[in-house]
C-alpha cells in the first residue's frame, strides 16, 4: 500500500508541477481515473492480508420502530477509546484487535444500547435503536454525538435535525428546510420572495443543493416563501460552508445535502397536515417487510381555488396561483451486501391569468443508487441521477398574437464513491463522477398578426468529471486530519457556435470579431482544476478544540442574472471559451467549546475567502435571448471575510441557539466603480438570530425566532437633470451599490397543541399549529425605487421626486395548521 501511494504521488504531482494544468496531457488524465477506479481491488487485497492482525465489527444502525437507517449514530468501544459513527446509509465499520469488549451504540434522542461481543474473526452486527420514552422531546440543532462538533475535523458544517425544523415558526404553518438554514450563521437571505440563499458572501447560483444527490436547481416555491423539500419526506439536512470534503464538487460556496427518507419497513404509516392555502400527505408502507419500503408524498396549494369565487369570471376566472409536488422513495435489500434506492422528485409552480399571460417552473429529479459492501471494511454506492429544471413564459390570448418562451437545463450523471476503513485511525474515501449537461437558453417563438418569427437560441452542450481521494486520519488522541485532492475536468462541446469579442479596456459591450463552429460533442474550450482540500482539529482538552480548514472549489457552470434577486426564470450557462470558470480558495479558523456536560455548545468561527472569474455585467447588459451575451459579460474578482459566533443549549425544557454574524462581500470589475471593490448585492455587516424553543409540557410547547439584518446595498443615482418636466437621474462618480436600503428584522411566534389521546393504544397523532409570522408588523423592504409627481408642475417650479420602500411582506400574518401521523 505505501508503494503503491509514494508511486501514485510522484507519478501525477510531479506532473502538475511540469506541466500547465490547462494543457494537462490526457492520457495521465485517463490514467489517473483507473487507478482510482482500482482501488477498490487494490484495498481489498490489502484487506485480505491484514485479516490476521485485526478483526472488523460493522453493520447496519437503524430506528427500531421504522427500520429508517440512523446517519451518525456512534459505535464506541470504551475500553481501548477506539469508535466510529455510520455513514449517509447507516453502515458502519470498526477494525480492532481481536477480544471481548463492551460496545455501547448511542444517537440521540434513542436509548444507548450497550452488548458484550467476543470478537475472534470478523463479525456483522446490525443494530435497531428504540426512542427515550416518558421524556420530553429535547429540541436540538444536531442528532449526532453531543461533542460531536468539539471532536471531529469537521468545522463550517451545520446539521439540522427534521425535529427541530419542524418546530420552528413557520410562515402560514408550513415546515420550511430553506428558510430554517437561514438561521444560522453564515448564511442570509437578500430578503422576503428571494430564491435560495447566500452562504458567506457566495452567490445563490454557488450552492450545489442535491436531493438524495440529484442537483436541484430551482429550491423554492413561489418565489423563495417555500422550500421544495416536503418535511414528511426529509430524513436527514446537512449544510457545509467550508471544509468541504474532496467528494464533493461544481460549486464555490456551499453545499446543502438532503436526504430523504427510505419509508416505514415495519408496517404501515403515514403523515400529513392541512393549512390555509395547502396541505400534504405522506404513505410509507413495507413491500416485504424488513427487507423492501417505499415512501410517497405530496403537497398542493389551493389559494387560487379559495380565490376563485372572488374574481372576475370572464377576466381572472381561469387563474392559477399554485405549487405541486410529489416526492417517492423505494428500496429494495437484495442480500447482506446489497441494496438498490430508486428515488424521484416532480414539482411545479404554476402562474397564470387565463390565458393572456403566464409563467411556470419546475423541478424534476430521479435517482438510481446501489450500496455494496466488497468486504466488512469496504463500502461503496453507486448512483445514476437525471435532473431537469425548466421554466416557461407566455403572453397573448390569441393565436394570432402570442408570445412564448421556454429554456431548461438537463444533467445525467454517473457516479462511483468507495469508503475503506482502514483501520480505527485511518478512513479513506475515493471515487469519480461525471456529468453530462444540455443548456436550452431559450426557446422562443412570436405571433404578431398571424406571423410566426422564431428566435430561439442553439442549445449548448458540456461535459463535467471529477476524481477524488481524501483520508480521515486520528494521528495522535488529540491531533486529527481530514485532506483530500479532487480533480476535475471540464469540456464545453458542440454542436454550436464559438464567438470571439474584442478586448474593450472600459466596462462597454463588446464587438463581435469571429464566428467558429463546431459540430456534434466536438470539443470547443477545456478546462482542468486541482481542488485541494484540508481540515485539521487539536483536541484542547476534552471540552474544547481549535480547528484550521481550507478548500479550493471549480464552478463551471452559471447563473445569469442581473435583477435585484434571481428569478425562476434566470439563465444558466456552461463555462465557454469566453466564460472562464469561477474559482474561490476559503480558510477558515475556529474554536469549539462545550459546557455543563454538553449541555451548551459554542462556536467561533472566522473566514476568509477569495473569488476570481465571477460574472459581471456591463451597464444595460442584454440577458434575455442573446446569442452574444457573453460579449455583454465581464469577469469580476471578488473578497469575503467575517466571523461567526453561535451559542446552543441543547437540553432541558427551554433550547435553541443564538448566531450572529459580522462579514463583508465585496466586488471588484474592471470599469465598474471607478475599478475599486464594491459590496455586493448581498452584503450584509451585521446578521443575528435568535431560535428559542419552549416545552411546558407533554400538550404544549412553543417557538420564536427574532432576525436582524443590516440592509442590503443598492445603487442610487446621485444626481438629477431637469429636461422639459422630467427628472433623469444620473450616478455622476459611476459609483455601484453606494446606499444601503433600511435594516431588516422580523420576529415570529408558535404554539403547539397536541390533543389527549382518547386511547392510549390509538396510532394517530395529531397536533394543533398557531402561529404569527412578522408579529409586530414590520415592512421590511426588499428595494427602494424612485419616482416624480404625476402631476406636471408650473413652469419655474420645482419638479418634487420620491422615493418608495417596496415591501414584499407588510403585514403579520397568523396561520393555523393541523399536523397528523398514524
Amino acid at each position: 500500500m505505501q508503494l503503491f501511494k509514494y508511486t501514485f504521488l510522484s507519478y501525477f504531482w510531479g506532473d502538475f508541477k511540469i506541466q500547465s494544468i490547462t494543457k494537462m496531457n490526457t492520457s495521465r488524465i485517463v490514467a489517473l481515473l483507473l487507478v482510482v477506479l482500482a482501488l477498490p481491488f487494490i484495498v481489498q487485497g490489502q484487506d485480505d492480508s491484514q485479516k490476521s492482525n485485526q478483526v472488523t465489527l460493522s453493520g447496519y444502525v437503524k430506528d427500531a420502530s421504522n427500520g429508517e437507517t440512523l446517519i451518525g449514530a456512534s459505535v464506541f468501544i470504551r475500553s481501548i477509546s477506539a469508535g466510529t459513527v455510520s455513514n449517509a446509509y447507516g453502515f458502519y465499520s470498526l477494525s480492532v484487535p481481536a477480544g471481548s469488549y463492551e460496545v455501547e451504540i448511542s444517537y440521540i434522542g434513542f436509548a444507548t444500547q450497550t452488548q458484550q461481543i467476543s470478537l475472534t474473526e470478523n463479525q456483522t452486527l446490525n443494530i435497531e435503536l428504540g426512542e427515550m420514552v416518558n421524556e420530553l422531546v429535547e429540541v436540538v440543532v444536531t442528532s449526532e454525538a453531543e461533542d460531536r462538533n468539539v471532536t471531529t475535523t469537521e468545522m463550517s458544517v451545520n446539521k439540522l435535525g427534521m425535529k427541530t425544523i419542524e418546530k420552528l415558526p413557520a410562515l402560514l404553518g408550513e415546515v420550511d428546510v430553506i428558510r430554517s438554514i437561514q438561521l444560522l450563521p453564515g448564511v442570509n437571505t437578500v430578503g422576503e420572495g428571494a430564491t435560495g440563499f447566500n452562504v458567506r458572501g457566495g452567490s445563490i447560483d454557488q450552492n450545489l443543493v442535491l436531493l438524495d444527490e440529484a442537483p436541484v436547481y430551482n429550491s423554492s416555491h413561489l418565489f423563495g416563501f417555500f422550500s421544495v423539500f416536503n418535511p414528511d419526506a426529509v430524513k436527514d439536512v446537512k449544510l457545509y460552508k467550508g471544509g468541504i470534503p474532496a467528494r464533493y464538487g461544481g460549486r464555490l460556496s456551499s453545499i446543502l445535502d438532503v436526504r430523504m427518507k427510505e419509508g416505514n419497513s415495519k408496517e404501515f404509516s403515514g403523515s400529513g397536515g392541512i393549512g390555509l392555502i395547502f396541505s400534504r400527505l405522506a404513505l410509507e408502507a413495507p413491500i416485504v417487510k424488513d427487507k423492501s419500503s417505499f415512501i410517497v408524498a405530496a403537497r398542493r396549494s389551493y389559494i387560487d381555488v379559495l380565490a376563485r369565487p372572488f374574481l372576475n369570471a370572464n377576466d381572472l376566472g381561469d387563474t392559477k396561483l399554485n405549487f405541486y409536488d410529489v416526492t417517492l422513495k423505494a428500496n429494495y435489500i437484495f442480500s447482506d451486501r446489497d441494496k438498490l434506492f430508486l428515488s424521484g422528485y416532480f414539482g411545479r409552480d404554476n402562474f397564470g391569468f387565463g390565458d393572456a399571460a403566464g409563467f411556470n417552473w419546475g423541478n424534476q429529479t430521479a435517482t438510481l443508487r446501489w450500496n455494496h459492501l466488497f468486504s466488512d471494511k469496504l463500502f461503496s454506492n453507486t448512483t445514476f441521477y437525471y435532473s431537469n429544471y425548466d421554466y416557461q413564459i407566455n403572453f397573448g390570448d390569441t393565436a394570432e398574437d402570442q408570445f412564448d418562451w421556454d429554456a431548461d437545463i438537463q444533467n445525467y450523471s454517473l457516479k462511483m464513491d468507495f469508503k475503506y476503513y482502514l483501520n480505527p485511525k485511518n478512513t479513506i474515501t475515493f471515487g469519480g463522477q461525471t456529468i453530462l449537461y444540455e443548456f436550452e437558453p431559450g426557446n422562443a417563438v412570436g405571433v404578431s398578426d398571424g406571423t410566426v418569427t422564431d428566435f430561439g437560441l442553439p442549445e449548448k452542450y458540456s461535459l463535467e468529471s471529477g476524481i477524488f481521494i481524501e483520508n480521515e486520519q486520528k494521528v495522535t488522541s488529540k491531533l486529527s486530519l481530514h485532506y483530500g485532492l479532487r480533480l476535475s475536468v471540464f469540456n464545453y462541446m458542440g454542436e454550436g457556435n464559438a464567438f470571439t469579442f474584442e478586448d474593450n479596456e472600459d466596462a462597454s459591450r463588446r464587438d463581435l470579431l469571429e464566428t467558429i463552429s463546431f459540430g456534434q460533442w466536438e470539443n470547443i474550450q477545456s478546462y482542468t482544476g486541482w481542488e485541494p482540500r484540508a481540515s485539521v482539529k487539536y483536541q484542547l482538552n476534552p471540552t474544547s478544540s481549535v480547528k484550521l480548514s481550507y478548500n479550493r472549489m471549480y464552478q463551471y457552470i452559471h447563473l445569469v442574472s442581473n435583477t435585484t434577486a434571481a428569478t425562476p426564470v434566470d439563465v444558466w450557462t456552461p463555462s465557454t471559451n469566453n466564460i472562464q470558470p469561477a474559482r474561490a480558495d476559503q480558510i477558515a479558523l475556529g474554536y469549539f467549546k462545550n459546557f455543563k456536560d454538553n449541555m451548551f455548545v459554542t462556536s467561533i468561527e472566522t473566514y476568509y475567502k477569495d473569488f476570481n472569474n465571477l460574472l459581471e455585467y456591463i451597464e444595460g447588459a442584454d440577458l434575455f435571448v442573446n446569442e452574444l451575451i457573453e460579449g455583454d459579460l465581464l469577469s469580476a474578482e471578488g473578497r469575503a471575510y467575517g466571523l461567526e459566533l453561535q451559542v446552543e443549549k441543547k437540553k432541558g425544557a427551554l433550547t435553541g441557539w443564538a448566531s450572529y454574524t459580522l462579514a463583508r462581500t465585496e466586488r471588484k470589475v474592471p470599469g465598474i466603480n471607478q475599478n475599486d471593490w464594491f459590496p455586493s448585492r448581498f452584503d450584509q455587516t451585521h446578521n443575528f438570530s435568535l431560535t428559542l424553543f419552549y416545552e411546558l409540557n407533554k400538550r404544549w410547547s412553543f417557538s420564536s425566532n427574532f432576525v436582524f439584518n443590516t440592509g442590503t446595498p443598492a445603487t442610487f443615482p446621485t444626481d438629477r437633470s431637469d429636461i422639459q418636466g422630467y427628472v433623469v437621474p444620473y450616478n455622476a462618480n459611476e459609483s455601484r451599490n453606494n446606499v444601503r436600503i433600511p435594516a431588516y428584522h422580523r420576529l415570529d411566534l408558535s404554539a403547539t397543541w397536541k390533543p389527549k389521546k382518547k386511547r392510549p393504544n390509538r396510532k394517530w397523532k395529531g397536533e394543533w399549529v398557531f402561529s404569527i409570522y412578522n408579529v409586530y408588523n414590520r415592512r421590511n423592504p426588499f428595494s427602494i425605487y424612485f419616482r416624480q409627481q404625476t402631476i406636471r408642475p408650473q413652469a419655474g417650479q420645482p419638479i418634487n421626486t420620491e422615493a418608495i420602500r417596496f415591501s414584499v411582506i407588510g403585514n403579520f400574518i397568523p396561520s393555523v395548521a393541523y399536523n397528523f401521523e398514524f
